[in-house]
């Protein structure tokens, strides 16, 4: 299961559609980011689908994009993390996970 637009307005108790648009561009990238800091599908096929990575996958993108929502103003009164820190330790894990896979499939596994 993919990270859905539904399933992030429920988190950030949105009702409506006014900001669908909005809310899909920070799904994209948030999934990108996550991606691009874990690794690409190419060295592991499947990997963000897999039992005990797409759980953690999703979080991660459903707490980045709620973040984008959260700070999308360029103003604020409170200090910014670029990346909260629930992203940063799965983007960790999933790193760990990746690893593993990809030396699975480079025959370097025990």
């Amino acid at each position: 299961m993919a990270a859905n637009l539904e399933t992030l307005k429920s988190s950030l108790r949105i009702d409506g559609d006014d900001d669908d648009e909005l809310l899909k561009g920070y799904l994209s990238a948030a999934t990108s980011y996550i991606k691009q800091s874990v690794g690409d599908e190419n060295g592991v096929s499947g990997f963000y689908e897999m039992d005990g990575v797409s759980d953690l996958f999703e979080t991660a993108v459903y707490a980045l994009a709620g973040s984008y929502w959260y700070y999308r103003t360029s103003i604020t009164s409170s200090t910014v993390n670029p990346v909260d820190l629930v992203v940063d330790s799965i983007i960790g894990q999933l790193r760990g996970l990746y690893s593993q896979k990809q030396d699975e499939v480079d025959g370097n596994g025990d």
